[in-house]
């Protein structure tokens, strides 16, 4: 597993320079002599993206009965195709990139690569946020490290649940600092995946992608159950006067 997820991370990392996009290292290294914008970073990638999540959910069960069916399925199926995608495509995180030899306790691996010697560098550069500066939890020891597939990186289910979120509370987002707060919502998760070296901005994206797709297939059996119901309620009475 680690080097078919080094060896996904390198493609990644060659695609995004070959579009001239790779800024990952260089926006974590703008940000890491702020020290306390890092650990607030890291508390916020170990648990905005669990509660606030809840939180909406049971917003839309409270405020959006009538949808609520629609944006459970969308968070279930979105949820499941990254499932899949984990498995298809497992991606080291650039934040493991970075392990050094021997290969790491933790699930990492040192791997020789041509790219870490790129323009005389020794390494990518990356810095593992949480293990460097701390967090909720650690993803080396712990339960954390029981309870995390360090190669789960793409989809990006941390952007795939904050745009469900956004999208989801949206319509009943009233006032102007709700709407603003939802558009930001995913915009910084955005950064905090890059700041922590949890994922490359491509697995935003793929994110992005996911909730896409899981929302077309969620309406649809929506929809689909709700007319089931509907028939069921005209054949009810049909029935009784027989």
């Amino acid at each position: 597993m680690p080097n078919h997820a080094f060896t996904n991370a390198i493609r990644v990392i060659r695609f995004e320079r070959w579009i001239g996009l790779f800024h990952e290292e260089t926006i974590q290294e703008w940000l890491l002599p702020h020290i306390w914008f890092i650990k607030t970073m890291n508390v916020y990638y170990g648990t905005a993206h669990f509660f606030v999540t809840l939180g909406v959910f049971i917003a839309l069960y409270k405020f959006r009965p009538s949808v609520f069916g629609q944006w459970r399925n969308t968070l279930a199926v979105m949820t499941a195709l990254a499932i899949i995608g984990f498995s298809l495509f497992p991606l080291m995180p650039p934040r493991l990139l970075d392990a050094p030899c021997p290969a790491a306790g933790f699930g990492a691996k040192c791997i020789p690569s041509e790219l870490r010697t790129r323009n005389g560098a020794e390494n990518f550069g990356f810095v593992d946020t949480i293990k460097e500066f701390g967090g909720p939890w650690a993803f080396d020891s712990g339960p954390g490290s029981k309870l995390t597939n360090q190669y789960a990186a793409m989809p990006s289910l941390h952007i795939g649940w904050s745009t469900w979120c956004a999208f989801g509370l949206w319509p009943i987002a009233r006032k102007l600092w709700m709407r603003l707060a939802l558009l930001i919502y995913p915009s910084v998760t955005m950064l905090c995946i890059i700041v922590t070296g949890n994922h490359f901005w491509i697995d935003g994206v793929g994110g992005l992608l996911v909730f896409a797709v899981a929302y077309f297939i969620g309406t649809e059996i929506h929809f689909i159950n709700h007319r089931r119901l509907v028939a069921r309620l005209v054949r009810a009475p049909q029935t009784s006067r027989d």
